[in-house]
């Protein structure tokens, strides 16, 4: 079982208006406890999509990606998932959660993809969450005599991710934005994607982090120099999260009060770093905010490393740099792919089921990973920060530096599973705690005092949000 968001409701029982309607329509239909172990099959996932023309309910199967560009192509409407808010007034107006695949619920139209009538049994969203009904196809069949069928699904089989090929990273790459820009001369990639400088603060602090000899008076001098910055890391030390005695008047007093030395030098550097690329104006419906995710990310993989045995224990500052950082990637397929990332954006919307990494290869070849971890390496930064953004999706990396991917994996999954970043909540491998040397227990408490921090941090990236 997944670890849950919060303490659900293990009842089994359907809600009333899903079962009288299943009734009304004579569909023999059990609820069940969802579980993991059904196969994606067999599990029908719904989205309710809208144009200028009006709604219209898609009905596929979880082992397939969504294609709105094959949609557009059948239907003649450039459709997207409609508005959350509308689709929160639809269901409360029948007490649902989620929304179920049963046609007769809404007054749309209704297309599925005709190969979930290749099984025997369904499972489909009771509008309950963690409850489904387990349906015969035969008796779904009679659900979709008004419904449109087609084949407009990409099998998620079909798309090879590139989890643990770095070597094939800067080709690919170059490949993807090739086909974008319909270049036909090969360039340096460098030149191609036209990534700005990194900033001369970064590169500041990135000589402070390898100088042994560096002191709290370098570190304030060069902070002190982007005003921003400055604010940004006293709002920090000042935060409630932290709690500090009395109020935070410096940078200084942040560092040798309240942050220390470490912290406060990972935190600026991707503080800076982030500042070289713009926060895109689009983003998926239901996203997490940026910073927030970052942050969040950042408090787990931080109480993860003080979990973790002592003898294996990572440096902590920059553990704390790789949950930051971790979805750096993001920004630069924006930056990079503007027109594209936009419908990203929208497949993003209508699979939810699915890790981003699928949909960033089906629509570009590459994902947020590699062209994180290419910049990554391409500003010299720390291999243990590359490794860290390039592996993150893979929970059995087990390379160099292993610990980090590992630990950000672990730290993405678990907020994932408590509705924080982006990707489908899921079970956790055991084999990513056994690997990490670190209990299920322990590391469900590092996110439970994250979460019950969640006022103080949701202030806090607001505050980074602004100053971006």
């Amino acid at each position: 079982m997944t670890e849950p968001a919060s303490s659900p409701d293990t009842s089994t029982q359907a809600p009333h208006v899903i079962t009288q309607l299943l009734q009304k329509l004579g569909i023999h239909h059990e609820a069940q406890l969802d579980s993991t172990e059904l196969p994606a099959a067999q599990r029908l996932q719904a989205i309710l999509l809208d144009d200028a023309v009006g709604a219209l309910l898609v009905l596929y199967s979880q082992d397939q990606l969504l294609d709105l560009a094959r949609l557009t192509e059948l239907t003649g409407r450039h459709l997207t998932v409609i508005k959350a808010e509308r689709l929160e007034r639809m269901l409360d107006k029948h007490a649902l959660k989620v929304l179920p695949g049963i046609p007769a619920l809404t007054s749309s139209p209704c297309l599925y993809d005709e190969r979930i009538l290749q099984q025997q049994v369904l499972y489909i969203e009771s509008g309950q969450p963690g409850v489904l009904l387990k349906v015969s196809t035969e008796s779904f069949k009679a659900l979709l005599s008004k419904a449109s069928a087609a084949r407009f699904g990409e099998p998620v089989e079909n798309i090879r991710l590139n989890l643990n090929r770095p070597d094939d990273d800067r080709a690919e790459i170059t490949q993807a934005v090739q086909a974008f820009t319909a270049r036909r001369i090969q360039q340096r990639l460098e030149e191609t994607i036209e990534i700005p400088p990194l900033a001369k603060t970064a590169k500041q602090l990135m000589k402070l982090r390898v100088n042994p000899d560096a002191s709290v008076n370098d570190i304030t001098s060069v902070v002190e120099t982007d005003p921003a910055l400055a604010a940004q890391v006293i709002s920090w030390a000042a935060s409630p999260y932290y709690a500090a005695p009395s109020k935070i008047r410096s940078v200084e007093d942040a560092i040798v009060r309240v942050l220390g030395f470490d912290l406060v030098i990972n935190l600026a550097l991707g503080l800076a770093m982030d500042k070289s690329l713009s926060l895109p104006k689009d983003s998926p419906q239901r996203s997490t905010p940026y910073w927030q995710q970052a942050i969040y990310t950042a408090a787990v993989i931080d109480g993860l490393t003080q979990a973790l045995p002592r003898a294996h224990r990572p440096e902590a500052g920059l553990t704390y740099l790789a949950g930051l950082l971790h979805n750096f990637g993001y920004l630069v397929l924006a930056h990079v792919f503007p027109p594209h990332f936009s419908l990203i954006c929208r497949h993003l919307e209508a699979n939810p089921h699915l890790h981003h990494n699928y949909i960033e290869q089906h629509l570009l070849g590459i994902t947020r990973e590699q062209i994180g971890a290419w910049l990554m390496r391409h500003w010299d930064m720390p291999e243990e920060i590359v490794a860290a953004l390039r592996f993150q999706q893979d929970p059995d990396y087990d390379g160099e530096y292993a610990l980090f991917p590992n630990m950000t994996c672990l730290a993405i999954r678990l907020l994932n599973n408590h509705g924080i970043g982006s990707g489908p909540q899921g079970e956790i491998p055991q084999s990513l705690y056994d690997n990490l040397g670190i209990s299920r227990e322990k590391a469900l408490e590092a996110v439970s005092r994250v979460l019950h921090a969640e006022t103080a941090l949701r202030e806090l990236a607001s505050q980074f949000q602004l100053g971006h």
